[in-house]
């Protein structure tokens, strides 16, 4: 089973522009993201994938691996499926460009689904972290997961779910993290199944995926790490990173 892992990089991010340039203890968080990437050993290639110039050349001109967009794209997903639709792959690993903490234990509990899925009924695996402070509950960049008793994606929302009605009830809030694993012919689908209310009412993409039925498998990691989305989140892994 090949595996790749592929790095979407937007330059224009509209909460943080040009966030993944910004300067992470003496390198670039994207190239920081991509040489974390590197470092897990998980994968035959690593690629950043952009429609950035900029981006581009940061990643070659230090040494890495960068496949520039042909065409504009709504998402990730749309973004890595065009540049894999030619590669020789089975598993194709989607890693944030703002995930520079990423790392190889909570990566390789993402590709172990896979390992054991014989009978080919995951889609997708992605990773969820509890969290319970509820500022980051609240918190409409914070993406919340809920899941069946097999840990089967049900919903992926800004809000906080479930709706805690009953404060008696001991309930468990997960943050979705940035990190999929798809397999090859799952992402391709991606790119030819249109746009639904939902995830345009979320602006939340793996949504489309459950509204047309795939399955994705969530997998609880304890490492929460830092998503660069704002300033101020450039100052936590600033401090982390010491």
């Amino acid at each position: 089973m090949k595996i790749i892992s592929m790095i979407p990089a937007r330059y224009s991010a509209s909460r943080f522009p040009g966030k993944l340039m910004k300067n992470l203890a003496g390198k670039s968080v994207i190239l920081r993201t991509y040489e974390a990437t590197v470092a897990t050993q998980l994968f035959s290639e690593v690629y950043v994938v952009t429609d950035s110039k900029i981006i581009y050349n940061e990643i070659v001109d230090n040494g890495g691996k960068a496949i520039m967009s042909k065409k504009e794209h709504e998402s990730g997903s749309d973004r890595i499926a065009e540049a894999v639709a030619n590669l020789d792959c089975d598993i194709v690993v989607n890693v944030q460009g703002d995930e520079p903490f990423t790392e190889k234990e909570s990566l390789k509990k993402v590709l172990d689904v896979f390992l054991d899925d014989n009978d080919r009924g995951i889609d997708l695996a992605s990773l969820m972290v509890e969290i319970k402070d509820w500022d980051e509950i609240n918190n409409p960049n914070t993406v919340k997961v809920i899941v069946d008793q097999n840990n089967f994606a049900l919903y992926f929302s800004r809000s906080p779910i479930p709706f805690p009605r009953d404060k008696e009830v001991a309930t468990r809030y997960f943050k979705h993290k940035g990190i999929y694993a798809f397999r090859k012919e799952a992402l391709l689908d991606f790119t030819i199944l249109p746009m639904q209310f939902i995830e345009a009412t979320e602006k939340i993409e793996c949504i489309r995926y459950l509204e047309y039925g795939k399955r994705i498998k969530m997998v609880e990691t304890e490492v929460q790490g830092v998503e660069i989305d704002t300033p101020e989140d450039l100052e936590r892994a600033k401090l982390l990173w010491k």
